[in-house]
């Protein structure tokens, strides 16, 4: 990049300074590479994820929760709380509803808390 001498500066004091902004842009784009397209890194997945569903209602819930299912997330601790419905409607759709294919097994931590073994995501349908 140019280094301003102190005629630059007295040209941008007074005003009478206009950059070649085509030549800046190519300049820039020549610098960052731009030309050329560099294809986007996928993030890698995370080996566990904890989700806490306090203050979620069950569709926010639900959501979340097939999110995590069908990131390719293998192991997670769900956060349910000791009680409410949420700790119920999570063991039910664990068991019994379009998640059951993507868990391959859910243990209770606590009282409000479930180790959850996600299958691969290959394998989920």
């Amino acid at each position: 990049m140019k280094k301003l001498s102190d005629g630059d500066i007295d040209k941008m004091a007074t005003a009478t300074f206009v950059p070649d902004a085509d030549a800046v842009r190519r300049r820039v784009r020549a610098d960052l590479k731009l030309s050329r397209r560099i294809a986007p890194m996928d993030a890698p997945t995370p080996a566990h994820v904890t989700l806490d569903l306090h203050q979620k209602t069950e569709e926010q819930s639900w959501t979340a929760i097939m999110a995590l299912a069908t990131s390719g997330v293998r192991n997670a601790t769900i956060i349910t709380g000791a009680s409410g419905i949420l700790k119920i409607k999570f063991q039910q759709w664990a068991r019994d509803s379009l998640l059951a294919p993507y868990i391959a097994s859910v243990a209770p931590i606590n009282n409000g808390s479930f180790a959850v073994k996600f299958k691969r995501k290959s394998t989920a349908h």
